[in-house]
């Protein structure tokens, strides 16, 4: 071995003893920063839901109580037409019920892949949240300490003020 590289011996190592750089290493070029300094892209943005995935799973669970009485009929002998009628009633009724009641997702029952339905229900809770607290909607985090420092300044400037 010429200048100390590679093994002194590739005996019993399983290689010839031939040294190879790692090229799929890669190296940091950009120091990276621990906290951002942009403060407006920290701000907190709520995640909005996709309406038309939730109308998806709204049609979709109207349906698959629909296809369960279907099933339900088709197993007891029930005419084809009579199970048509029904589903289509039980259909109406359900759609009714929802647009009734506003159709919002049942919070306590959401799994943790429904994400969309989990973004709309936090923003409902949100939303009563800030009507019972009554905040404004055009309410800016933080707002109310730039007003007092605008007021501080308002009697700093009249109180420098020459009397006439």
């Amino acid at each position: 071995m010429s200048s100390n590289v590679g093994l002194s011996t590739p005996r019993g190592s399983g290689t010839s003893g031939y040294v190879q750089s790692n090229k799929a290493h890669l190296r940091v070029r950009d120091p990276i920063q621990p906290y951002p300094k942009d403060f407006d892209a920290i701000k907190h943005k709520q995640r909005q839901p996709d309406q038309e995935i939730l109308e998806h799973d709204r049609k979709r669970e109207v349906e698959v109580k629909v296809f369960e009485l279907r099933d339900k009929l088709e197993d007891e002998g029930v005419d084809e037409d009579e199970i048509d009628d029904q589903c289509d009633a039980l259909r109406k009724k359900l759609e009714s019920e929802r647009a009734r009641t506003g159709g919002g997702p049942n919070t306590k029952n959401l799994k943790s892949h429904q994400v969309h339905e989990l973004a709309k229900a936090k923003i409902d809770e949100s939303e009563r949240l800030r009507k019972a607290l009554g905040i404004s909607k055009d309410y800016e985090e933080g707002s109310h300490w730039k007003r007092q420092d605008e007021r501080k300044l308002q009697l700093e400037r009249e109180r420098g003020k020459p009397a006439e």
